[in-house]
């Protein structure tokens, strides 16, 4: 069998068992071999999807035109899974979605930030729509996916699956309540039943959000408190089955852009989080990044819980695992900046890049809360304070996917006075959507803290190429030993546009905002893609 494709675009390679299984997703496992002209070998995992139906999803990398695969079956005598062979022939990528022009995505050389297989820097700025996998529909994703990307969002925080066993609802996605149903014993406490339907209304969501170049974070079942709290699995799901989920998210999606959170809203040392995360070391040929999210208290006991998952974790669980790439800390939702979190994990070795991955939600629990330009101020103090890898925003309302505001059913914790269509019109999300319009083109790859290099405010850098330096509340910035003829600019962090700006000369060192109110001073050679 020949395919024809273009560079990253996914061909589906559909296999038919001949064999009786009683639960194919239980009972074998299947993959297959890519070797391309110049020796490359690529290993992608086969996905069940329904009936005696396989499926092998494969992107080609940039490095070869054809493509040779073999596939292998953990039960050989099943001849429509084992020994199938065939031929991938590829083309140049003509398309212009900036996630596929430049390749997948991959952790930095210096492991601080992310770069796309080409090399190009991904300035990640996440959304949390956690549970639009089982509220969404293809209209709502639709208008929400078109919403993000005019804002300058290129990544979306998911649940997978509605991971709270003691949830019930409708299956009507538009009905209060209402919610898809991704495995059949997930209220059993099991991960061996899941439910096809959903992961083919799954795809084509995730095929809108790259579609409109937002890459899926996918956080398989959720650790933390959940959807509505209801007792969330993936801190006590078997960690077999956990693992197997893993495998499978891999299979269907891990050819298509995407990120892996293997813990999310705990620990880091839930039994399910090392299985899962040697997985996805095992079974992602391309090394998206990979990486652990973290409960708010790292440092001290919460006093709202006895459950020890919520308490002390320092935000470096596997610290050393080959398999982590990045910690993101959480603030919480009471509103308050605390930049702290993540100075913190910057110190922590080896190396993994640090965002933090929960400030306070806009509209969390009220309207006024951490709104407008809070989320600004919040965004840029967490990056320049060292989380480098990008910055995550929160909406209430948005982020558990309420269909009116006043939808009933929510603990006082969850709920907030909105629904996800009012809450993606938040003026918060401006602020922190302009962080990419503001990095568009410079090269910031491998970008650190360094304040030996500035004076009296937060200045990131990568000497004689890149520097930044943000202050909230105007005034001068003095930064060391610029190289004659670096071009700089002031961006507007409110405004969303630059400023002003010249070329250094006569070694340069001080620069003066032009008012009192927040700006960015960027310098650097700037290549416009």
């Amino acid at each position: 069998m020949t395919h024809h494709t273009e560079q990253w675009i996914p061909v589906a390679i559909e296999l038919e068992s001949t064999a009786n299984h009683s639960n194919p997703y239980t009972a074998i496992t299947v993959e297959a071999r890519f070797t391309n002209e110049h020796g490359r070998e690529i290993l992608r995992p086969a996905f069940w999807d329904g009936g005696s139906r396989w499926v092998i999803r494969f992107a080609p990398p940039g490095d070869g035109k054809r493509w040779t695969f073999t596939t292998s079956c953990s039960e050989p005598d099943d001849g429509g899974l084992q020994g199938q062979s065939g031929v991938v022939e590829v083309e140049e990528y003509r398309g212009e979605n900036p996630l596929l022009r430049h390749g997948l995505l991959r952790m930095s050389p210096g492991r601080r930030t992310v770069i796309h297989a080409d090399g190009t820097p991904f300035l990640m700025v996440a959304d949390t729509p956690w549970a639009l996998p089982f509220r969404g529909t293809p209209e709502s994703v639709s208008t929400y996916a078109a919403n993000r990307r005019e804002r300058g969002f290129n990544a979306a925080l998911l649940m997978s699956v509605q991971p709270d066993q003691r949830a019930e609802g409708p299956g009507d996605r538009n009905a209060p309540g209402g919610f898809g149903i991704g495995f059949h014993d997930l209220s059993d406490g099991h991960l061996n039943r899941p439910d096809i339907d959903y992961f083919r209304q799954l795809d084509d969501l995730i095929a809108i959000l790259v579609d409109h170049g937002i890459v899926p974070v996918y956080s398989p079942v959720f650790q933390g408190f959940g959807w509505k709290g209801l007792g969330t699995l993936g801190g006590s799901a078997v960690p077999d089955e956990y693992a197997r989920y893993v495998r499978y998210l891999i299979a269907r999606y891990g050819a298509s852009p995407a990120m892996w959170l293997v813990s999310a809203d705990g620990t880091g040392k839930e039994p399910v989080v090392e299985p899962a995360g040697r997985e996805i070391e095992k079974w992602d040929a391309y090394a998206q990044p990979t990486g652990i999210h973290y409960s708010p208290f790292d440092d001290i006991k919460a006093n709202w819980s006895d459950d020890p998952k919520f308490g002390f974790h320092g935000n470096k669980s596997h610290q050393e695992a080959d398999w982590l790439d990045f910690q993101w800390a959480q603030t919480g939702h009471d509103g308050q900046h605390l930049p702290h979190k993540v100075q913190r994990m910057v110190e922590n070795r080896p190396v993994k890049a640090v965002a933090n991955g929960e400030p306070t939600y806009e509209g969390m629990g009220r309207l006024e809360r951490a709104a407008g330009w809070w989320q600004g101020h919040e965004a840029w103090l967490n990056l320049t304070s060292g989380g480098t890898m990008g910055v995550v925003y929160g909406a209430g309302g948005l982020w558990n996917w309420k269909i009116t505001p006043d939808e009933p059913g929510w603990p006082g914790w969850a709920d907030s006075q909105a629904s996800w269509s009012d809450a993606i019109e938040f003026q918060g999300s401006r602020y922190v959507g302009f962080l990419n319009r503001a990095f568009a083109g410079f090269d910031f790859t491998d970008v650190e803290k360094r304040p030996d290099l500035a004076s009296e405010t937060n200045l990131l850098a990568v000497p004689g190429r890149f520097y930044l330096g943000y202050l909230p509340e105007g005034g001068t910035i003095e930064i060391k030993d610029v190289p004659d003829g670096t071009p700089w600019r002031w961006f507007n962090p409110r405004a969303g546009s630059f400023v002003g700006g010249g070329t250094t000369r006569e070694r340069q060192s001080t620069f003066t905002a032009p008012d009192s109110g927040p700006w960015v001073l960027l310098l650097g050679h700037r290549k416009l893609d």
